[in-house]
């Protein structure tokens, strides 16, 4: 991949990793390759494959979940795309609906990465989860992503019935490129009044096209999951040559959403050395002066992707205060 060097010769500074989170990283980046144009098939392949040694997901959480796969219909008359809705096996409906948005830099991914983190609100009774496999750039560039994800939580709304959901009681839910579109949904949800969303819960959400932060420049090296490279590249993938320019909308990139009054209750998450830092120190507080409840939590040393290191004791704390949110959410 032909890289284009930042204009300033020196990064900008980046904290220092967590220690515990340093062996974790070590070992994504010697079976990850850096995301590029040359790259992204072999990094699909490994994304959807799972890393070495990763176990494989029960669904079903030993006969607690019920696991069905459906069919929603696309907007633009293509064909339809799948989601996987996990519901409580015991108990009666109608449950809260989590909508979840996979994360993939919007190039890669599928509906079942990262899933397995909420596998357990459907086996504890507390919700129905549903989560699209979405059409990702560079194939199905802006404003295809958003669009599918907001048809398909449309669609998951007007057919409560089938999903055993309660329709007033609906959150999204996105992690990376997934928190900026469920960002970006729920910006939609507002501005057409449909569907009303009790929360947003955003971890390390890609927000903002435009690379004017530190942050967005300060992890330009090799040792990171996400480089600025890798953010230039699924940028690009998504928005072309229009990228940084003035004719890109909120909805694909909500950090330039000028107005953020009457969005739900929101939950941001962070890492402190990651590229996406900013804007989502930016868009919480920016959130806050618009008059939205914001739950805001930056964890220091934490790198894009640190939820791999599962022992570590930051991420268990990350995990913790997640879960306690979505508890919360979901009993209201």
């Amino acid at each position: 991949m032909t890289r284009t060097e930042p204009a300033s010769t020196s990064l900008p500074l980046a904290p220092p990793l967590d220690p515990e989170l340093v062996p974790p990283l070590e070992m994504i980046l010697s079976v990850l390759p850096t995301l590029g144009p040359d790259t992204l098939e072999e990094v699909r392949s490994i994304t959807l494959n799972g890393l070495p040694g990763a176990e494989e997901v029960d669904w079903t959480a030993g006969g607690r979940v019920r696991v069905e796969e459906v069919v929603v219909p696309c907007d633009d008359g293509d064909t339809g795309l799948q989601m996987t809705v996990l519901k409580p096996a015991e108990g009666n409906g109608p449950w809260p609906l989590i909508y979840y948005v996979h994360g993939g830099g919007m190039v890669i991914g599928g509906r079942h990465i990262g899933l397995d983190s909420l596998v357990r609100y459907a086996a504890e009774g507390h919700a129905v989860v549903a989560s699209l496999e979405y059409r990702v750039a560079p194939e199905h560039p802006d404003p295809t992503p958003v669009s599918d994800c907001y048809s398909g939580l449309c669609w998951a709304v007007d057919n409560p019935d089938l999903l055993e959901i309660d329709a007033d009681r609906v959150l999204v839910s996105g992690v990376s490129a997934g928190g900026g579109l469920a960002a970006g949904i729920a910006l939609m949800a507002r501005d057409r009044g449909f569907p009303r969303l009790t929360h947003q819960i955003l971890c390390c959400p890609m927000l903002d096209d435009r690379f004017i932060t530190h942050s967005s420049r300060m992890v330009a090296h090799e040792s990171a999951v996400w480089t600025s490279y890798s953010n230039e590249f699924g940028w690009s993938s998504l928005l072309g040559e229009r990228r940084g320019g003035p004719t890109v909308s909120e909805y694909a990139a909500p950090a330039r959403a000028e107005n953020l009054a009457d969005l739900p209750r929101t939950y941001i998450d962070v890492g402190s050395v990651e590229v996406f830092r900013d804007e989502a120190l930016d868009y919480a507080q920016r959130l806050s002066q618009a008059g939205v409840n914001v739950d805001f939590h930056l964890w220091g040393g934490g790198f894009h992707g640190y939820e791999i290191a599962t022992n570590a004791a930051l991420t268990q704390a990350a995990a913790a205060t997640r879960h306690e949110f979505f508890l919360r959410a979901l009993e209201r």
